[in-house]
């Protein structure tokens, strides 16, 4: 079930299905890069005005599934314009800005993303551009990265399945909404 905050700004009612924290796993593998399962963790939290504020966090796993290492960390800030058209604004810990724009689905909660600037720091490695693809399924966020360096064209690289993450406080409310519910069955989530 999707909650939509009192606060939430109107022009971002197409995005709320995004709001929350959400982790999960998934795999990376791209050419010159170590092939790995990872772990990731994604927040999308508003403020009332018109963005949505996106943090992620994602670690290498180890085959028992076990944190080794961070992988990648990237902010920014996702708006909807009033034809469903998507901007993303992000930042990447590896030294990369990156502006996206693309399309909200228009029967089903789906974003489909394409770069459209990139600026690197000296540091960083090579990335010319990607394509990301969001979707709402059956409850769970699930999303795929496509990349592309000035050596390989664009190719999925990540790609991850995440549940979203509810608190007691959130449970709780959602119980006392079905009623009829003896008062133990609440009381471990006060």
């Amino acid at each position: 079930m999707i909650q939509i905050p009192s606060d939430l700004n109107p022009s971002l009612l197409p995005l709320a299905f995004l709001l929350g924290t959400w982790e999960g796993v998934g795999v990376a593998d791209f050419p010159g890069d170590e092939k790995c399962n990872f772990g990731q963790s994604v927040t999308f939290s508003q403020d009332g005005r018109d963005f949505l504020e996106y943090v992620s966090h994602s670690w290498v796993l180890d085959a028992e599934g076990n944190q080794v290492r961070p992988l990648e960390s990237e902010s920014g800030f996702w708006r909807v314009d009033a034809d469903r058209k998507v901007e993303v604004v992000m930042v990447r810990d590896q030294g990369i800005v990156e502006i996206w724009y693309g399309d909200l689905g228009a029967k089903k909660p789906q974003i489909d993303l394409v770069t459209d600037a990139v600026a690197r720091t000296a540091a960083s490695g090579p990335y010319s551009g990607g394509k990301r693809l969001y979707g709402y399924v059956n409850s769970d966020l699930m999303w795929v990265g496509e990349k592309s360096t000035p050596d390989v064209e664009l190719r999925p690289y990540m790609s991850a399945h995440l549940k979203k993450v509810v608190s007691p406080e959130e449970v709780a409310e959602m119980a006392r909404g079905l009623g009829d519910l003896p008062d133990d069955g609440i009381a471990f989530f006060k």
